[in-house]
Parts: C-alpha cells; structure tokens; sequence
C-alpha cells in the first residue's frame, strides 16, 4: 500500500482514527443534541441501482473556504470536523429537507448546521460577512457559531474532540460518522457526493457483526459492506471482492489512493479474498473476519493486491 500513498493530509488525522479506533460505539440513533437531528442521515448518491451516482463535490468551494476560516477561531479543531458535521446534518446546505433555510425540523433544529433555537441563541456568532443580527439560516453564522460551540466543548484538543461532537449530536453513530468523514475530507477536500456517501453508509455500519455472505440483514462480509457503501452512493457492484476487483477501474502505482478507494487483498489478481474501503490517513473500513465487527483497520496489509477506484 504504500508505494501508493503519498500522505494522511492533516496531522490530526492520526488523532481522529485514534478516537475511532478506541471507541466501543453503542450503534443507537441518539436523542437530538444542539445539533437537532436524530443521527446520521443518508448519503448523497442516489438509491441502489439507480445510477445516481453524484460526481460534484460533496462539499462546496465555498463551504470548504467557510469551514477553514471558521475552524481557525478554535486552535487544535481541523476544518473538516465542520465539514463533517455539515455533511451529515445537511448536505452542506443542499439538502431540501424543512429548517434548512427555514422553519425547523420535526426536532425543532434550525439552519445548514441544525440548531435548536435555545442553544443558537446561547452561542451565536456573528462570522464575517454573516448576517446581522446573527442567523441560524446564515451559512457563515452557522458555521461560525457551530466552531465555538464545539471549541467550548473541548473540541480543540485530541481528549475532547469526541466529546465535543457527541455534545452536539448525543449518538455513537453520528459521532462515529462525522469523524469518519473528516479524515477523508482532510485528504480529499473535493471528494465527491459518491464517494462520501458510500463512506457515511460504512461508517454507520461501524461495530456491525461479520457475518459470512452477509449483505445488511444481521451482518456483512467485506464484499457485502463495499457493494452496499456503494449503493448508497449510486454506484453497483459485483457482490464478491475479485468481482469488484475485475471491475476496476484500476488504481496503478503512479496514482495515489482516495478517500472511496477500494484496497484489495489476496494471494494474486486471479485470488483476491478481502476488500476495504479507504477512508485517508492510511485507513480503510471493513468486515474482517467470523467473530469481529465492522471496523478501522491500517489499509497496509500484506498481502495487497490492488486499489481499484468505482466510477473513476
């Protein structure tokens, strides 16, 4: 794997797979925190088989510039934590869904980065160019108030990061989701709507069991989770690893490897036995084996057969 990665991207990606990697997660939807939604939403991409596969970046231009200068105002907090909140709440905005841009959620939460009115008014900011007075419904107010809030919350530091997200959204699963999705932001800023989407499915699969030949219904082996990710981004695959591997497209040893990557494994082309999806910052999700769960794993196995890049 390595001959393929050039680097993680941040250096506090290594901090955020840490905090993935240690959590015993509770796969429950959560009550609403300050964020207001109930847990992780669905991804971009359109729904299995339909060809929906979304090829604009997930996140905006914009949005990315918003998020960057509003994580400067809380040292120790990376830009993409915002992102990922953002990602997971709306969509970054582009979500349709009532109390984005107006009115509220069945929840009560308000605005791209879904407050609940009391906590907004508690924390709001005001960010440059934002509106005046300070409005949920304001991108950059929200964005900017978002920051504060987490960065009260200790979200600067490594200790506090995931307390702070979980303050915001009281569920393992959203949780385990944004961070997921910030260390592949932070390697891949312009990751597009399939790629993040295929992430979000596999991160909130996070701590499901292995099971053999499972595809979702109790459980799911490494090629069950990968064709399922994928569906949730738009894109089918074949339902066993050296089929998807034959499908490529290649990823070749000049190229480095993505965030939605697929990381193979085996004794040769002809004799792949496990597939991952990379995530960044030299990690991939996958069903390992009978007696574990869904879980992060170091994409520098032996073994490597290949990267192959769905839709690329």
């Amino acid at each position: 794997m390595s001959k393929f990665i050039v680097g993680a991207g941040i250096a506090c990606v290594g901090i955020v797979v840490a905090l993935l990697l240690t959590v015993v997660a509770v796969a429950s939807a959560g009550t609403s925190g300050s964020g207001g939604s109930p847990g992780a939403s669905a991804g971009p991409g359109g729904p299995a088989g339909s060809g929906g596969a979304d090829s604009s970046p997930a996140v905006p231009a914009d949005w990315v510039n918003q998020y960057r200068l509003a994580a400067a105002t809380c040292p120790g907090l990376s830009w993409s934590v915002l992102a990922g909140i953002g990602t997971v709440e709306t969509d970054n905005g582009q979500s349709n869904a009532p109390g984005v841009w107006s009115g509220s959620n069945s929840a009560g939460a308000e605005g791209p980065m879904q407050f609940e009115p009391a906590t907004f008014a508690a924390d709001a900011v005001v960010g440059p160019g934002g509106a005046q007075p300070a409005s949920p419904y304001d991108p950059i107010d929200a964005i900017y108030t978002a920051a504060r809030l987490l960065c009260s919350n200790g979200a600067g530091s490594g200790s506090g990061l995931r307390s702070a997200i979980y303050d915001y959204n009281h569920s393992d699963t959203y949780v385990n989701t944004v961070l997921t999705l910030s260390i592949a932001l932070a390697d891949s800023p312009m990751a597009d709507g399939t790629v993040v989407g295929a992430l979000q499915f596999a991160a909130e699969k996070l701590n499901t069991p292995y099971l053999w030949g499972g595809t979702g219904n109790g459980g799911f082996d490494c090629s069950g989770l990968t064709q399922a990710a994928y569906q949730a981004g738009g894109i089918s695959l074949p339902r066993v690893a050296q089929g998807q591997y034959d499908a490529g497209p290649p990823v070749t040893a000049a190229q480095t490897v993505q965030p939605g990557d697929l990381v193979f494994f085996g004794e040769g082309p002809n004799a792949v036995d496990h597939v991952g999806l990379y995530v960044g910052g030299g990690e991939m999700i996958d069903a390992p084996h009978t007696g574990a769960n869904v879980r992060f794993d170091n994409a520098d196995w032996t073994g490597l057969v290949g990267v192959t890049r769905p839709g690329g």
